[in-house]
């Protein structure tokens, strides 16, 4: 099933709305798992750029490969001074690099679309020689109020909503197929702070969000409003998060 058009029109409130990754998490790959500033990165499903950016501020060489031509301009016009940024037109089963190019695959918030198994062989033809991948998520604490409150909204409003990382779960079976179980997995705090513009962002940019002139949007808006206006403090939401990763080889 085609997924990339799902993102149409969602680039503005990505970059607006979407969160970055935890430090901690970013000097954890390059301190212990071997990033560095010489790295081949392919960044696959790379969106708007907001994981590549951490990438490309240490100096890696980064291949942002995104098939949906309105999220990957939006990178585009985001990341356009990095020397090392490349965009590419392409897609998780075909990203066009060559083969054994990369000294790691990367992907954020986006392989819950794949299918596992061409993922999985794609990785494996670009891939170097003791090449890793890295699957990357901001899970959201289900534990917070707030969150909790969110999620039922989405459930109502949302037709398309499957619960928040895309449904995946901690150790998620297609996580285990994709590494054959043989994985690292690292998790940071990674706390969420909001303005008022940047939280109706961040609410409208999940691609199962309804779009203003779809049925419902009033309501649902409003909805999202009052949760802002009740769990506001000093003009600023705070949101329970963290960010965390799965690393391992193929």
């Amino acid at each position: 099933m085609n997924t990339t058009n799902k993102f149409d029109g969602y680039s503005k409130k990505y970059t607006v709305g979407r969160p970055g990754y935890a430090k901690e998490m970013i000097d954890c790959l390059y301190n212990e798992y071997g990033m560095s500033a010489t790295s081949v990165i392919a960044d696959i499903g790379s969106g708007t750029g907001k994981f590549a950016r951490h990438l490309l501020e240490r100096k890696s060489e980064v291949y942002c490969v995104e098939p949906n031509d309105d999220m990957r301009m939006e990178a585009e016009n985001e990341l356009y001074m990095f020397s090392n940024f490349h965009s590419i037109k392409g897609d998780a089963e075909n990203t066009t690099l060559e083969d054994n190019a990369v000294d790691f695959i990367t992907t954020a918030q986006a392989f819950h679309w794949f299918n596992v198994q061409r993922f999985k062989q794609e990785c494996a033809r670009i891939l170097k020689d003791n090449g890793k991948a890295v699957l990357i998520w901001n899970m959201r604490d289900e534990s917070d109020p707030l969150n909790q409150e969110l999620y039922r909204i989405f459930i109502e409003y949302c037709p398309d909503f499957k619960g928040f990382g895309g449904g995946i779960v901690k150790d998620d079976p297609r996580i285990k197929l994709f590494f054959n179980s043989q994985y690292d997995y690292i998790s940071f705090d990674n706390p969420l702070y909001y303005d008022r513009e940047k939280f109706i962002a961040r609410s409208l940019s999940g691609s199962y969000s309804l779009k203003e002139g779809d049925r419902g949007f009033d309501d649902y808006f409003k909805e999202i409003e009052s949760i802002f206006n009740k769990y506001v403090r000093d003009g600023i939401i705070s949101i329970g998060n963290r960010s965390v990763a799965y690393i391992g080889k193929i």
